[in-house]
Parts: C-alpha cells; sequence; structure tokens
C-alpha cells in the first residue's frame, strides 16, 4: 500500500504544483527535504540512539526487561501472541509505550526501534511486517501520552488561562484511538488480502530454493530467543542500596509535587496545577534522570560489566540511524513535495462541503490532514488556529486534543520500519490511520460537550 501512496504523492505534487505554477517550489522542498531527512533527524538521532540502546542493553543483561515482560505477562499475551511471554521485545515494547505515555520522546523512539529489532528476530518473512510489528505501531501511531506537553505550552505561551484543559481531553481520545488501532490491526490480519500465511509460503519456498541444505537446517535449528546472561543473585547488601536508592527518588518527586511540606516553593512550571498533573509532571522530569542512573546501578549490582555492555549496546544506535535514512529521504520528499505544491489547500477546498454536514468544523481539517504527514507542519497549523481563534475557545482546544492525541504516521512508519528494512508493511498504514482518525473524531465529540 506505501508503493502506491508513496507514487501517488510524488505525482499529485508534481501535476498539482504545474497546475498551480509552483514547480520551483516543489523542486525546492524535495532537496530541502532530503537534506533535512539525513541532516536533521537520520544524524541528529545517533547520539540519541547510542545512548538509549546502551541502556537498553544493560536493562537487558541485568535481567530488567524479562521481568517487566513478566510482570504485564497477561496483558501482553493478549495484544501479541505471536511473542513468546520471556522474550525480549516484550520489555522493549513496554518500555516505548511506557515512554510515550511520560512523553519521553527522545527515549521512546529509540527504545521503540530496539523493540521493531527484536520483534524482526522473530520474523520468518524478512522484509514483510509481521502481526506483531503492525500491532506495535498501530499503538504508537495513536499517540498514546498522558500529559500532551507541546500542545499545553503552545496554549500557555498564548495567554491560556487553563492550559491544562486539554489534558483529560486528550486522553481519553488518545485510549480510544490505541484501541481502534488495535482491534483495526487485529482485523485485517485476518482478512484475505494481508494475511501473512500465503507470503511467508512463498519466502520459505524462495529461500529453500536459495539457500544450500546445510544452511537451512542451520537456520532452524537456531534459537528463537537469544539466551540471557548468566546473573548473580542479587545480594543482601545490594538489595538494600538500590531501595535506598529508590527512596532518594521517592524523596525527590514527593518534594516536586508537595513542596510545602518541605518548605520550598513550588516551581513555576507546575505552580496551580492539580495534583494530577503535578505528579505526572514529576514523574516527566525524574523519568529519565532516573533511568540513566537506575538500571546501570541495578546491573552492577547483579556483577554485570555495565561499560562493556554499554558499548556494546550504543554501537547499534549508529547503524539503525543509518539503516533508517532511504526510508525518511523517500518519504519526507514525498510529503514535502505534495505540501509545496498545494495539495493539503486542495483537499480541504474539495472536503469542507461534506465535514459542514457532517458538522465537522473546517477551520480544523488542514491540521487534521498534515498531521499524519508532518509533526512540524501540524504544530504550525495549531499555532496558527491558537492565535487566530484565542487560545481559550472551542477550535484551539480541539486542536489541542487531536495535536496531543495523534501522531506523524508516516513518519512512524517510515523510521520504524526503516530500522529493520522492512518494505512491505501490510496493514500497519491502515490500522495507524484508523488510530489517527478515531481520535480526530472523539476530539470533536468529546471537546464540543466539554467546552461547547
Amino acid at each position: 500500500m506505501l508503493n502506491y501512496i508513496w507514487l501517488g504523492l510524488m505525482l499529485c505534487a508534481v501535476l498539482i504544483g504545474g497546475w498551480n505554477g509552483q514547480l520551483k517550489e516543489v523542486a525546492d522542498k524535495a532537496l530541502e527535504m532530503a537534506n533535512t531527512a539525513v541532516v536533521g533527524i537520520a544524524i541528529a538521532l545517533i547520539g540519541v540512539m547510542a545512548l538509549w540502546l546502551g541502556i537498553m542493553r544493560l536493562a537487558e543483561r541485568a535481567g530488567l526487561v524479562a521481568l517487566l515482560a513478566r510482570a504485564l505477562r497477561p496483558l501482553m499475551r493478549r495484544i501479541f501472541p505471536e511473542v513468546p511471554p520471556e522474550h525480549p521485545a516484550m520489555g522493549s515494547m513496554l518500555m516505548n509505550i511506557a515512554a510515550n505515555m511520560l512523553g519521553l520522546g527522545n527515549a521512546a523512539t529509540p527504545l521503540g526501534l530496539r523493540a521493531m529489532k527484536d520483534l524482526e528476530s522473530l520474523n520468518k518473512t524478512p522484509g514483510t511486517a509481521t502481526n506483531a510489528m503492525c500491532t506495535f505501531l498501530a499503538i504508537n501511531t495513536s499517540g498514546i501520552q498522558l500529559i500532551p506537553v507541546t500542545a499545553i505550552a503552545i496554549l500557555a505561551a498564548n495567554k491560556s488561562t487553563n492550559p491544562t484543559a486539554i489534558v483529560g481531553t486528550s486522553i481519553i481520545c488518545t485510549a480510544c484511538a490505541a484501541v481502534a488501532g488495535v482491534l483495526m490491526a487485529k482485523f485485517l490480519e485476518k482478512l484475505p488480502m494481508f494475511r501473512q500465511k500465503a507470503e511467508s509460503e512463498k519466502r520459505k519456498a524462495e529461500n529453500d530454493q536459495s539457500l544450500p541444505a546445510s544452511a537451512a537446517t542451520s537456520e532452524a535449528n537456531k534459537p528463537a530467543v537469544k539466551e540471557a546472561a548468566t546473573l548473580q543473585p542479587l545480594q543482601w547488601w545490594g538489595a538494600l542500596i538500590f531501595a535506598a536508592f529508590l527512596l532518594f527518588f521517592a524523596f525527590l518527586f514527593l518534594r516536586m509535587v508537595f513542596p510545602e511540606i518541605f518548605g520550598r516553593p513550588m516551581a513555576e512550571d507546575l505552580a496551580g496545577k492539580s495534583l494530577f498533573i503535578r505528579s505526572v509532571g514529576a514523574v516527566s522530569l525524574l523519568a529519565i534522570p532516573f533511568l540513566l542512573s537506575a538500571i546501570p546501578l541495578f546491573a552492577t549490582l547483579r556483577r554485570v560489566k555495565v561499560y562493556e555492555e554499554f558499548v556494546d549496546g550504543a554501537k547499534e544506535g549508529f547503524d539503525v540511524a543509518i539503516r533508517i535514512i532511504p526510508y525518511l529521504v523517500a518519504m519526507l520528499v514525498a510529503v514535502g513535495m505534495f505540501r509545496a505544491a498545494g495539495g493539503i489547500a486542495m483537499l480541504s477546498q474539495v472536503l469542507s462541503p461534506v465535514l459542514n454536514l457532517v458538522g465537522f468544523p473546517t477551520d480544523l481539517l488542514p491540521m487534521v490532514l498534515v498531521r499524519p504527514l508532518s509533526g512540524s507542519g501540524s504544530l504550525g497549523f495549531f499555532t496558527e488556529l491558537v492565535q487566530q481563534f484565542g487560545a481559550d475557545s472551542l477550535i484551539a482546544r480541539t486542536a489541542g486534543t487531536i495535536y496531543g492525541s495523534t501522531e506523524t504516521t508516516f513518519y512512524v512508519l517510515a523510521v520504524y520500519f526503516g530500522s529493520v528494512a522492512v518494505k512491505r508493511t501490510r496493514h500497519a498504514l491502515l490500522a495507524g490511520l484508523t488510530a489517527d482518525f478515531t481520535s480526530v473524531v472523539v476530539a470533536v465529540i468529546v471537546c464540543r460537550a466539554v467546552f461547547g
């Protein structure tokens, strides 16, 4: 499906640009986006990738990933029945989802790419997305998070009297989007046109013809799950040290949420907020320092050679960042050309009469159309709506809810699938767009009921 969408974006960009006399803008945007994909995203991602993949390596070697997966095994087995309960992919996916919920974008992407690599280790048809991959990306494209930090910041910067009013509506919308995305992924994977079985048999036949018998036998005998490193049991003094470390962070959390108890002033960004907002804000601030220190400490207490293992894990960061470049260039160039040609404006004009009939605010349409394609573009439209209608208007709060509960679906698919060289994405795009559509519809209904 991405083949036809990519071709359609490229052809429509040229045709619409030629009709509107904007071919120069289309050509300039193609070169600009190609440079952005490499310099602005892929290369900039190397350091962050190296850091978090190194930390993930320590978490895996220390047994934390397996513990996390085991704790939520009942739920994860229902959502991802194809993944063995003790497989590292379970823990990687959980850590990615947790990072997304807390709004830790810099950590969520590397953890998600690590999860895709773990899922690829179970893939019997390399180059083709598995059911688990499609379901995992449906969850990611639902934009699931507790606090839409960016949207709140834009509202606050434009003098909103209550910028955090969209927190509740965003949580409702992102939850509905995640459920809809997962259900659609489960439904589509059973359809004949998306069924993986036929592709699996075809690829297996091709591999059997191209591989010698000895190689095929060796591949069949390879264990599906990589054995974890031998760990030393945690001694009583180690448990005491780690418990003291946890208590220290618990103290920091309480001091941030209830500063008056400790005789300290409330932080400016948390002043006047509800207890829930303060708590989530404190967790978001403490999460990265906690993970960067707690995981190495726990690994050390279990006799893991933390420096050596971290470096081994960090080496993967460069490889992953370089591997996604072709996929990023292809997607960002097509999207940039289509926007520069005026394709979004044309779609808005065509769809406006229909949306007026169903009561959808047409002022939101440009942002809704751009959101799956471009994060910066949709942020620009959102900011413009806030400035035009006011930060406390129904349009601004609905737009903030949509922005905070959706994701740049095409970008996510390009990066995540590109990291494991998957070209046949099957039903992942439809599941992701279903999550986006659900979030938009629910946002309009809920915001009209709450703020209308």
